[in-house]
């Protein structure tokens, strides 16, 4: 079944239902669906099946548009992550083959400036609606659902960013995994707040599956998702666990401000226990965490609202959980406590790279590069293969002492990374965002986690900024934050 199915379905069923509501705005799947089938056939009628068709914008319905169009005409969609800088876009285009770049038009003007191989582009605004217009809306190939859809790159966190391949068929099944573990209510209205141009798209896919309503924010503001609860009563949303602390943390907080939110999605990096309670205590919001990847065409475990429950009662030790497989997903872990996946969701491979493709993906089980442990049905990832600390030979999971620290009241949020260290090799450098009302010292945050980690696994370097980063996937920035890191330490 193509990505676009739905949107078609539900056009001549509920053909005035919201499909999304953007800028306070609705769109209905009538308008939707016309878009959408325009886009095929503008798409359709440049290059030839299988071109590779690159998308540029933050937030838009146009994005969406093309996100569904885009792979109906037969085509690969690759969405861009706007946030990079225009010589890294350049090049993905490049590596990927691109033959047409739509988007907005300081985005494209960026990246047409830095100059090599010319992309056609196809700036948003009155170019974009000419080229619609000038479409002949020819008949459409018949697209195979393992046909590739998207090509996403990854975020870098492993290293070099790498095209994933995400098919009809792969995207579809993620689909089908998340709805059964976190059904979609015939009343529910989803606020999306990540960038489209993320794997975590495919939520939209999966609200308009059941022809459910979209908000669609241009980008994450905690006022504005505040905001936009209240004006479309909200039900369930999605939030990484930084924008859910923000939201917390917000001025304009109160309990009443989720009352009509049943759910919040969270996944894109793990979330300390202390984050998880607060979130207990001071809402009535029931939590569902998604544990997945690019690779994974999104989520593939979860920990439901139920399962939160039982955590905050007789098994916390479930808060720590990414939860269980959902039904179709097989989780193992290999010798090395790496763990592997096997489900239809899983990506068709890198994009032009058979080799890494082979290494990742081994008889069909995909090899997430995470290390977990399984106990009694429920996966625990203990950190990224690549988040490891190394010191005096000592193994030390980042996400322990991140953990550990997250506890103290003061601390809004924290990451920890490896630092060189002439000794040990590699040393434990925790680095801090304090709450907006608390003051913290170094001595304190040592201090506190006296109590709580061996001696080998303690930070030896506490660093003070104003916010941990994150990338555009909603996850801490670590290699950003290794190499700020390494400087500050060497500085001193």
């Amino acid at each position: 079944m193509p990505l676009d199915r739905a949107i078609h379905d539900w056009a001549e069923t509920t053909p005035d239902a919201p499909a999304l509501w953007w800028q306070d705005r609705p769109v209905t799947f009538r308008e939707l669906g016309a878009r959408v089938s325009a886009t095929a056939s503008a798409v359709a009628a440049t290059g030839a099946p299988g071109d590779r068709v690159g998308v540029v914008s933050w937030n838009r319905p146009e994005v969406l548009e093309l996100l569904l169009g885009i792979p109906a005409a037969g085509r690969i969609a690759v969405p861009l992550n706007a946030r990079l800088h225009p010589a890294e876009l350049r090049n993905q285009l490049r590596q990927c083959g691109a033959s047409l770049l739509l988007g907005e038009d300081d985005l494209v003007d960026a990246i047409v400036s830095v100059g090599g191989r010319e992309v056609p582009a196809i700036r948003f605004g009155a170019e974009h609606a000419s080229w619609l217009a000038a479409a002949d809306h020819r008949e459409l190939p018949t697209v195979d659902d393992a046909a590739a859809a998207w090509i996403i790159f990854t975020s870098g966190s492993t290293g070099r960013p790498k095209g994933a391949v995400l098919t009809h068929a792969s995207l579809l099944a993620a689909t089908e995994s998340a709805a059964a573990a976190r059904p979609v209510a015939p009343d529910d209205c989803y606020l999306y707040p990540f960038p489209l141009f993320h794997v975590s798209a495919y939520n939209v896919l999966i609200q308009h599956r059941f022809g459910r309503p979209v908000v669609l924010m241009r980008s994450f503001t905690p006022g504005d998702v505040l905001a936009a609860c209240e004006h479309h009563a909200v039900t369930t949303m999605s939030l990484a666990p930084t924008m859910i602390s923000m939201l917390l943390d917000h001025p304009e907080f109160e309990r009443s401000a989720l009352a009509r939110v049943r759910t919040i999605g969270y996944g894109a990096s793990a979330i300390s226990e202390a984050l998880l309670r607060r979130v207990l205590a001071e809402t009535d919001v029931g939590l569902s965490q998604g544990y997945g990847m690019t690779e994974l065409s999104g989520n593939a475990c979860f920990l439901d609202a139920a399962g939160h429950r039982l955590a905050a009662t007789s098994r916390p030790e479930l808060l720590r959980s990414a939860g269980v497989p959902a039904p179709g997903v097989e989780v193992r872990l290999a010798a090395d406590g790496e763990i592997l996946v096997r489900a239809p969701q899983i990506m068709a491979g890198y994009w032009d790279e058979p080799e890494l493709t082979a290494r990742t993906i081994t008889d069909g089980w995909l090899h997430t590069g995470d290390i977990g442990r399984m106990d009694d049905g429920y996966l625990f990832v203990v950190d990224r293969s690549k988040d490891l600390i190394i010191s005096g030979g000592e193994n030390i999971a980042s996400r322990e002492v991140e953990d550990a620290i997250a506890e103290h009241p003061a601390v809004a949020a924290v990451a920890v990374v490896a630092v060189p260290d002439a000794h040990w090799g590699e040393a434990v450098c925790a680095v801090v965002a304090r709450r907006p009302t608390g003051t913290l010292t170094e001595a304190e945050v040592v201090a506190h986690c006296r109590d709580r980690l061996a001696g080998y696994k303690r930070p030896r370097h506490v660093l003070f900024r104003d916010e941990v980063p994150i990338n555009a996937n909603g996850k801490i920035d670590k290699p950003m934050l290794r190499a700020w890191a390494a400087e500050q330490v060497l500085a001193t």
